[in-house]
């Protein structure tokens, strides 16, 4: 798998989990040995959510994160494609998270892949490319 794919808070919550527990064949390093080449990004959103878990920002798995990871912003086409997320799942009854809804619609507006433990629920959201990680 080559290009760019975005992570998601629950791969990057698996990885800190697996490398605190001084384990490296989990779900989440498993998949990175597997893409090598590929760019990893974050939407701002999942910054923000992975940042809830520590009291400082300059605390070092947080400014690693953040170091090694190109950012997408959530611009204009992104809160564009936002509402039209919003009003397609509502329509259908299958509305996700606000958090979640921010997350597609940055990796939608930017045409990257989001790779997540929470397959069936992002997999509602029309035009996301959903890739898992775990078995």
């Amino acid at each position: 798998m080559a290009g760019r794919v975005a992570l998601d808070t629950s791969f990057l919550i698996d990885l800190q989990r697996e490398r605190l527990q001084g384990q490296d064949q989990g779900a989440a390093h498993e998949f990175l040995r597997s893409a090598p080449e590929t760019e990893l990004v974050l939407p701002v959103s999942v910054l923000g959510e992975f940042a809830e878990a520590f009291e400082r920002s300059d605390h070092p798995v947080l400014r690693a994160v953040r170091e090694l990871h190109t950012l997408l912003d959530v611009d204009e086409a992104s809160a564009l494609v936002y509402g039209r997320l919003a009003r397609e799942l509502r329509a259908r009854g299958t509305l996700i998270g606000t958090n979640d809804l921010w997350v597609a619609a940055t990796c939608v507006s930017h045409d990257v892949p989001l790779v997540t433990a929470n397959v069936a629920h992002f997999r509602r959201v029309p035009d996301l490319e959903v890739i898992g990680y775990r078995g």
